[in-house]
């Protein structure tokens, strides 16, 4: 894929790339560090907006210049300004780790030739996958509130930027995220159903159900299931060795399926390309 030749802003990026990765890579830490209040916050049923920031320990409300991603955390040595308790290393690596993904993504797009509609839909995954990623691994649930609105973006971007799913019509695009959405959501139902009724056990949570389904609006039915594909041979392998050194069996061995679901999204968001070559050359050709 090529932008168009008249895509202005396509341009300025080629002309100063360096300082349009450096602005993406501070957006990235900006988003993460308001990522870390909805971590914080969701699990616990708290606003996002409203509620000022302040330190859960002390109450002490945190002012502007102790809340600048990265810089604020180093500064402060990662203890509370009003407390001097110690503040997670989480707030760091969330702010960081989406900065950097953030800055990935960036330089998919404009160096692979993707047109630059595809960064809102990418950069909202990349929110989506950094959230599940730390609230699952925390708390053992994946929040509508997070798997709903990645729904809607997913709609909302096939219907006004048609070419994030290769057409140019835009109901037809909204009308493939629409069924995808559904089919994606029918099947996992479906597996998780099956599962219980035979295995006496969940094959997916319903967080999982919908954070495909997600997947499914956003990317399509290859990639969602991709993902999944990805996901869960990680996360059988990584529970077979946790469960060896435990020494306990995998089934009574909790081991959140939604960190290893966020890993997949971001490494097919940025490898696709790679990975769709990886399976042309591994799988038998079609007869």
């Amino acid at each position: 894929m090529t932008p168009p030749a008249t895509t202005t802003l396509y341009e300025m990026i080629q002309e100063m790339p360096v300082l349009f990765s450096v602005f993406v890579f501070w957006l990235g830490c900006c988003i993460g560090s308001f990522l870390n209040v909805c971590i914080w916050r969701i699990p616990r049923g708290e606003s996002v907006v409203t509620a000022p920031s302040h330190c859960p320990k002390c109450g002490h409300h945190i002012r502007w210049y102790e809340n600048i991603p990265l810089v604020s955390w180093l500064a402060l040595r990662g203890k509370c300004s009003g407390c001097a308790q110690p503040i997670t290393i989480r707030y760091f690596l969330v702010e960081l780790l989406t900065g950097v993904l953030f800055l990935l993504v960036f330089v998919k797009v404009v160096y692979l030739g993707y047109p630059l509609t595809f960064l809102p839909l990418y950069f909202g995954l990349i929110m989506l996958a950094v959230t599940t990623a730390f609230i699952d691994f925390e708390h053992l649930i994946i929040p509508d509130r997070i798997t709903f609105p990645t729904m809607i973006l997913g709609l909302v971007s096939a219907l006004v930027f048609p070419e994030t799913w290769r057409q140019e019509n835009h109901l037809l695009a909204a009308s493939y995220a629409i069924f995808t959405l559904l089919g994606c959501g029918l099947v996992m139902w479906g597996v998780s159903f099956l599962g219980e009724k035979i295995f006496r056990q969940d094959a997916f949570g319903l967080g999982d159900v919908k954070y495909i389904a997600a997947l499914g609006a956003c990317l399509g039915p290859f990639a969602a299931f991709s993902i999944l594909l990805i996901a869960s041979v990680a996360g059988t392998l990584i529970g077979f060795g946790a469960a060896l050194a435990r020494g306990k069996s995998l089934s009574r061995l909790a081991v959140p399926f939604g960190p290893f679901l966020a890993a997949a999204t971001c490494i097919w968001i940025i490898g696709d390309s790679f990975i769709l070559y990886l399976f042309d050359k591994l799988l038998p050709p079609l007869p």
